[in-house]
């Protein structure tokens, strides 16, 4: 059974010419542990449909199924789902200032749990699987950029999500940094089993993935490449 499927997704938002149609039927088969990449020009839609899969907006129409089950933004329980089975990771971190890299990476499971212990616990063994514990009582100011997207990365898993979606995670990184967060990424893959989908507009990243899409003028289309890993 596909992890996630998406049929006929549809969205468009309003300007002052009219109706901007973003995308135009998606349609997307994600098997258990796929890692993929979805590539597309700046403005394509690549952020709206992460948007769209992670339950963070409403498509306008389609459908969106996890493990067979009919999932939408209105479902009961939505952000429950959302905690415990997506994990996010975005170009800009949105680390908690006010908080440690440990609080911030604890904080999702907080707050499906309630259980502070644990919580930090958790956030403390993956902080060391990403070479970052020694830094765990830092606060976001005080981390490098590489830094701060490992511990974004690390708040992502620890509900051990089924499926994890990177919008351009390494967009405000240097190539040094860009590399070890890509290997992360395919490393805990490799050994978690966990599903990712990745947007990004470098192709040699896009290269790495299992599979790779193209999102143009609103329709995704799966491509083929050479070179991979």
């Amino acid at each position: 059974m596909s992890l996630l499927k998406v049929e006929n997704l549809q969205k468009s938002y309003s300007e002052a010419t009219g109706r901007l149609e973003v995308l135009k039927g998606v349609n997307l088969d994600i098997e258990p542990g796929e890692m993929i990449a979805i590539t597309g020009e700046s403005g394509s839609g690549k952020s709206t449909l992460l948007h769209l899969l992670g339950m963070l907006d409403s498509p306008d129409e389609g459908n969106i199924y996890y493990s067979g089950e009919k999932i939408t933004i209105k479902n009961r329980n939505i952000n429950e789902f959302r905690n415990k089975k997506i994990g996010f990771v975005f170009q800009f971190h949105y680390l908690l200032e006010d908080f440690t890299a440990e609080e911030n990476v604890a904080m999702p499971m907080l707050l499906a749990t309630n259980n502070f212990r644990k919580s930090i616990q958790e956030a403390q063994k993956l902080l060391k699987i990403l070479d970052v514990f020694d830094r765990r009582d830092h606060y976001p100011n005080q981390l490098s950029g590489g830094e701060q997207q490992r511990v974004a990365v690390a708040r992502a898993l620890i509900n051990h999500p089924e499926i994890i979606f990177a919008d351009e995670p390494t967009g405000n990184l240097d190539t040094v940094h860009s590399d070890e967060i890509i290997n992360l990424l395919l490393d805990l893959n490799s050994t978690k089993k966990q599903s990712f989908i990745i947007v990004t507009h470098n192709l040699d990243i896009a290269k790495k993935m299992q599979r790779q899409f193209n999102l143009e003028n609103g329709i995704l289309k799966e491509y083929k490449v050479e070179n991979k890993k």
